[in-house]
């Protein structure tokens, strides 16, 4: 088989297995513009708890419903009562969400953070029912990054044995290219839940 059928099967692979994977939407959880809070002003609005409730453990309803009824009566005080009462929901429900997950709340971050093309493109492909631009996205950002590690080693490999620095040149692109290769490959192998290692992440769904 040539090399791009090759570099191509393992792209197809890779992205295959990434949306086979259930998506996580946590790397983003505690922004304003981010799921959970996107959730609550749902539920703020139409009165309804249980559009927030999917977001936390269950031991931790009560918590979220408590803060939701204390949340409504404060909001019908006045608008700027309201508001405070509202960010004390999202504060409440982001950081019992977290720690659920084992992840730490270090405060609501802003919208409109830069979260990078796959982030976004993840939520697209969500909203939009559509996988084509993600897959766009993650083939080709995997299929450039082994051409451009394959290239550095296939173009070292021929070097003169006596010349110990060309050989050494050598082996660190080769050492590069199979621990990119072995990154990709176990990458697929973890389950895309939690947040980060040792807190939840690859155990059950950021």
């Amino acid at each position: 088989m040539k090399t791009k059928g090759v570099i191509s099967l393992l792209s197809f692979l890779f992205v295959s297995i990434l949306l086979l994977t259930p998506p996580s939407v946590l790397a983003h959880c505690d922004g304003m513009d981010g799921p959970v809070v996107k959730a609550a002003r749902k539920a703020l609005e139409t009165g309804n708890v249980n559009l927030v409730l999917i977001w936390v453990q269950k031991p931790d309803e009560e918590t979220i419903k408590e803060a939701f009824e204390k949340t409504l009566t404060v909001g019908k005080l006045n608008s700027e009562a309201k508001e405070l009462a509202d960010m004390y929901f999202f504060e409440t429900l982001v950081r019992i969400h977290r720690a659920g997950e084992g992840a730490a709340f270090t405060g609501l971050k802003p919208a409109g953070r830069d979260l990078g093309p796959a982030i976004p493109a993840a939520d697209q492909a969500i909203e939009s029912g559509s996988e084509k631009i993600l897959m766009k996205l993650l083939t080709e950002t995997v299929r450039n990054g082994i051409l451009e590690h394959f290239k550095e080693v296939q173009g070292r490999k021929k070097f003169d044995k006596n010349d110990v620095e060309k050989g050494r040149e050598f082996v660190k692109a080769y050492v590069e290219f199979v621990h990119y290769v072995e990154r990709i490959y176990e990458a697929t192998k973890k389950p895309a839940d939690g947040h980060f290692p040792g807190s939840g992440e690859g155990e059950v769904h950021k």
